[in-house]
This record gives C-alpha cells, sequence and structure tokens, in this order.
C-alpha cells in the first residue's frame, strides 16, 4: 500500500511517500526557517503564502522522482491538526483535491498522533508504551496500549518546554529556532553555576509548568553583565537545559510507572535534544523499559509521520469524507474501532 503524506501545520512544507514493502521511500521538505528568522518567530500569514507557492511542486517532484501516477497510490493522509488554520487550509485543500480527482481515499491525522508514531519508523514499537510529546507547542504525556488508542494522561498548565528553549536562547542572543543551540552550547557549560527551578516536580499529578522556569531564567540574564561571553551564555543553556530535562524525565517515567508501560518513548520537536535522549535512556535502561529514540529527521514536523499514520487508518478500514474540516486545537483520541475515544 503507498500513501502520500501531507504536512503544512506550521512553517514546514513537507511531503513523504510511505510503502507498506519499503517504509519511507521519500520524505521531502522546505523549510521556512530563514524566512521566519529575523522576526524570532513563525508569522502565520507568511507561513501560508510560502506553503501556497511550495506545496503542489513538492508533490510533483516527490512523483516524478519515485515515477509514480496519482492512481498508483492508495491513499492521502494529511494533517488536519491542530496547527495554524490557513497552513492547514493549504495541505487539506490541496489533499482533498487530490483524492477527489483520482478517486483516492482520504485520511485526516491528528498532528500528534503523527509524532507519536515517528517512533515506527525507526523501530517497532513495544506496547503498551508511555510517550512524551515535547515541542514548541505542546508538553503532554499520552499512553498508548495499541496504535489507534490514546489516553492523554496529562500536560502542560501554562507554556510548553520547547517554548522555555526558544525563549532562553532568545535573551541570551541565540538564534531561533533555539533548542538546537541551547543544545550545542550546554555541551561546553559549567556544572553549578546557575540554579534554576524545577517547577511542580514535587507534584503527584502528571502536570507540567515552565512560565516560572522562563521568568527566572530572565531574572538571571538581566541581571548579568553586558555583553555576555561565550561560557556564561554555555553554562546558562546548560542550566536551564538541566531543568527541563529533569522535569521531563521525572513526569515521563512516573507516568510510566503508573500505566505499567513496557516502553517510553519521547516524540515532537525537543525529542531531537541530545540530553534530554540520554537522559531517557538511561533512565529506561535503569528500569528495565524499552527506548529507542527517533530519528532527529522525524522529531521536526515532517510528512513521513503522516504518511505513516494515514496508512495505519487505511489499513485498519478507516478514511474521511471530502467535507474534512482543519482545526487549531483538539485533544488527540481514539479512533480504533471498540477503544474508548
Amino acid at each position: 500500500m503507498r500513501v502520500l503524506g501531507i504536512e503544512t501545520s506550521c512553517d514546514d512544507t513537507s511531503v513523504a511517500l510511505y510503502d507498506s514493502e519499503r517504509g519511507v521511500a521519500a520524505n521531502l521538505l522546505s523549510s521556512q526557517v530563514d524566512l521566519h528568522g529575523v522576526f524570532g518567530g513563525v508569522v502565520p500569514e507568511l507561513a501560508s503564502r510560502a506553503h501556497l507557492v511550495n506545496l503542489l511542486p513538492m508533490v510533483d517532484l516527490l512523483m516524478k522522482q519515485q515515477q509514480l501516477r496519482l492512481a498508483d497510490l492508495d491513499g492521502v493522509a494529511v494533517t488536519a491538526g491542530p496547527g495554524l488554520l490557513g497552513a492547514l487550509l493549504v495541505g487539506l485543500s490541496t489533499a482533498k483535491a487530490i483524492c477527489f480527482a483520482a478517486d483516492l481515499p482520504l485520511v485526516g491525522v491528528h498532528h500528534l498522533e503523527g509524532h507519536i508514531l515517528a517512533n515506527a519508523l525507526t523501530a517497532e514499537l513495544v506496547l503498551p508504551a508511555t510517550v512524551l510529546i515535547v515541542s514548541g507547542g505542546h508538553t503532554e504525556v499520552v499512553h498508548m496500549p495499541e496504535v489507534g488508542v490514546y489516553e492523554r494522561l496529562g500536560g502542560t498548565l501554562d507554556d510548553a518546554a520547547g517554548e522555555a528553549f526558544d525563549k532562553t536562547a532568545k535573551l541570551l542572543g541565540l538564534p531561533y529556532p533555539g533548542g538546537p543551540h541551547i543544545d550545542a552550547a550546554a555541551k561546553r557549560g559549567t556544572p553549578g553555576r546557575f540554579r534554576f527551578p524545577r517547577p511542580l516536580l514535587a507534584d503527584q499529578r502528571t502536570v507540567f509548568s515552565f512560565s516560572g522556569l522562563k521568568t527566572a531564567v530572565r531574572t538571571v540574564v538581566e541581571e548579568l553583565p553586558r555583553p555576555l561571553d561565550e561560557q556564561t551564555i554555555a553554562d546558562v543553556c546548560y542550566e536551564a537545559q538541566e531543568a527541563i530535562a529533569d522535569v521531563l524525565c521525572h513526569r515521563l517515567f512516573q507516568a510510566a510507572r503508573r500505566k505499567h508501560a513496557r516502553a517510553v518513548y519521547v516524540a515532537g520537536g525537543v525529542a531531537a535534544n541530545g540530553r534530554l535522549r540520554e537522559r531517557v535512556a538511561a533512565e529506561a535502561a535503569r528500569r528495565g523499559l524499552h527506548f529507542v529514540p527517533p530519528e532527529r529527521v522525524y522529531c521536526t514536523d515532517n510528512a513521513a509521520m503522516i504518511a505513516y499514520a494515514g496508512w495505519c487508518h487505511l489499513a485498519a478500514g478507516r478514511r474521511d469524507a471530502l467535507n474534512l474540516d482543519s482545526f487549531a486545537r483538539a485533544p488527540l483520541a481514539s479512533w480504533r474501532e471498540g477503544s474508548p475515544s
């Protein structure tokens, strides 16, 4: 079964082909980092316009590279949400047009399900699993007894962990997006020079809060003499990253223990963070839990994860009508027949 995937939820235009016999046959991506970098964040209108320019040529390029016609496809999967509505509508409208023209089944994929199932593109899933989804817009923990069945255990009360990374980077004068630059700088950091809070660490609920951490970082950075030297920047990055990783790891394994999971996974853009991956791997090994981190190319927004998720839906006999709408916000719901919604 061949499934075309389309992802336009934010600022990356991506198309991919998942083939049940070959796996990910193609995964093309057009980044908008340079477009939005001068603004220090994503400008929704600019993102939508860039998707309009890039998407159809990328679909055409993928089909030519794979020497396929639309009739050779078995379905089209597209991110329906959550995300920026204008950006989502570009991808969804394109997917609908392709399905209508070629009489193909359409599958709308929840963006978070795509991130979760990106782990299956690296290695076979071990279930039941507890998954930490962490990015610029999301920080939550989901339990997955099987593909298509999802139980949200909790999430952030205010800001996402990725936002804390980006805000810290901006305060330090590091480029956008900030996560990779903090990850790199923290490797040169000195432990113990700074101390930032670990919000809600003692709380027994599966909840996160990063607004206080952001404020603590800002307070410290604003009191530092200018200009900031490279070692000071590295030291702040080290402690901020450790604080975030401490909270994320604690919550993930707290939830996994309660749900008697056999495996833990990380998903989303922050899942590419080297320190977080190290910490989760070490703790999983200590507890005897399975953990294989996703390939970094599948951590950030990409169409391969959407194509694979769409394949899972189609293989289970599920499809959407052409009046499917996009959505800016909505929790991840179970879709497998007989599962709780």
